[in-house]
C-alpha cells in the first residue's frame, strides 16, 4: 500500500480525504491547516493532485515529500505545485500545523489571461527544497493576499466572485515572482558557486565521450547533476548571467564549434557529429542564429 498513489481530481475529493467540510466553491478552496483533523495528518497518503497548490506553513514538525526528497518547512516558506505532481505529508511531532493551503482547479482560470500565462510562473515546477523563503515583510504581504482571498471565498458567490479571486491569485503569483528574484540575488554565494559548477560540468561533458555516447547535453542532465529542478536552475542562471541553462549550453557548443572550424580541417558534418548533433542542418541553423554567418562562412574568414 505504501507505494500506491491516490489521484485526486477535484477539490471536493481533497476535502473528503482531509476530513473537512465540503468546499464553498467547486473550483477553489483555502484550507487552514488547523482545521485538518489530526488523524488525516498522522496517516498521510501519497497523492497526485490535479490542481494548483500554493502552500505556506509555520511548523517545523511537518515534512512534505516531493518525489524522493523531503523538505522541512521553516517559518515563512511558500511552496507551489502544478497539476499532476505527486505529494505526501508527514507529521513528525505533536505540534499542530499552522498555515494555509490554497488550491484551485485549472478550470477556475481557464477563461482568464492567467490561464494562458500561468506556465510562465516557473516556480510551479520547482522542487519543494527550492521553495520560496519569505522575509517578515514579504510574509505580511502574502498573508494579506491570503486574507483577501479568504474574505471573497467566504462571501456569497455572485457574478464578480471569480473575477476578484482570480485577480488576487494573479497578484499572489506576481509578488512571488518578485520575491523569488530577490531570493536568487540575496543568495549570491550559492549563485556564484552554482555558476562555477555549471561551467565545470560543461567543460567535463565536452572533454569526455558523452557527446558521442549521449548526444547533445540537456538542461535536465545538468539539473540532475546539481540536484535542482530544470526551471529553478535556469531561473538562477538567468538572474546571475542573463542567460538560461540552454543558452549556456549553446554558448559552449558555439565556442567548441568555432575552435574546430578555425584550427582543424574537419568538415562541417564531422564537427556537427563530434558536437553531438544527429543532423548537420541543426548544427548549421544554431551556428548561424548565434554568429549571423554559416559555419563555412566563419571558416572562410580565417583564410582571407
Amino acid at each position: 500500500m505504501e507505494n500506491k498513489f491516490v489521484k485526486i481530481n477535484s477539490i471536493s475529493e481533497l476535502h473528503k480525504i482531509m476530513g473537512i467540510p465540503k468546499p464553498k466553491h467547486p473550483l477553489i478552496s483555502l484550507i487552514n491547516y488547523k482545521d485538518i483533523p489530526g488523524t488525516a495528518i498522522k496517516n498521510p497518503i501519497k497523492a497526485i493532485l490535479n490542481f494548483y497548490t500554493v502552500s505556506i506553513k509555520h511548523n517545523t514538525d511537518c515534512k512534505l515529500s516531493y518525489g524522493q526528497n523531503y523538505y522541512d518547512f521553516d517559518e515563512g516558506v511558500l511552496a507551489f505545485m502544478e497539476p499532476g505532481q505527486i505529494v505526501s505529508g508527514v507529521q513528525n511531532g505533536d505540534t499542530p500545523l499552522d498555515g494555509w493551503m490554497l488550491v484551485f482547479h485549472p478550470d477556475l482560470i481557464r477563461n482568464y489571461s492567467l490561464g494562458r500565462n500561468i506556465k510562465n510562473y516557473g516556480f510551479f515546477s520547482y522542487a519543494v527544497n527550492e521553495a520560496l523563503h519569505l522575509s517578515e515583510s514579504e510574509e505580511e504581504m502574502i498573508g494579506e493576499i491570503f486574507r483577501n482571498i479568504e474574505k471573497e471565498y467566504n462571501h456569497s458567490i455572485d457574478q464578480f466572485s471569480q473575477d476578484v479571486i482570480v485577480s488576487q491569485i494573479e497578484l499572489l503569483l506576481n509578488y512571488s515572482n518578485r520575491f523569488y528574484n530577490r531570493q536568487f540575488i540575496t543568495r549570491k554565494a550559492a549563485s556564484s558557486d552554482l555558476l562555477t559548477k555549471i561551467e565545470a560540468l560543461l567543460d567535463e561533458y565536452f572533454k569526455s565521450d558523452k557527446l558521442l555516447e549521449s548526444g547533445l547535453p540537456t538542461v535536465q542532465f545538468f539539473a540532475d547533476k546539481l540536484h535542482l529542478s530544470p526551471n529553478y536552475l535556469s531561473d538562477m542562471l538567468r538572474v546571475i548571467t542573463g542567460q538560461s541553462t540552454q543558452q549556456h549550453i549553446h554558448n559552449k557548443l558555439i565556442e567548441k564549434a568555432k575552435e574546430a572550424l578555425s584550427t582543424t580541417n574537419l568538415s562541417v558534418s564531422e564537427i556537427a557529429y563530434q558536437l553531438g548533433f544527429e543532423h548537420p542542418q541543426s548544427f548549421n541553423k544554431l551556428f548561424k542564429s548565434k554568429m549571423n554567418v554559416s559555419p563555412l562562412e566563419y571558416r572562410a574568414s580565417f583564410n582571407q
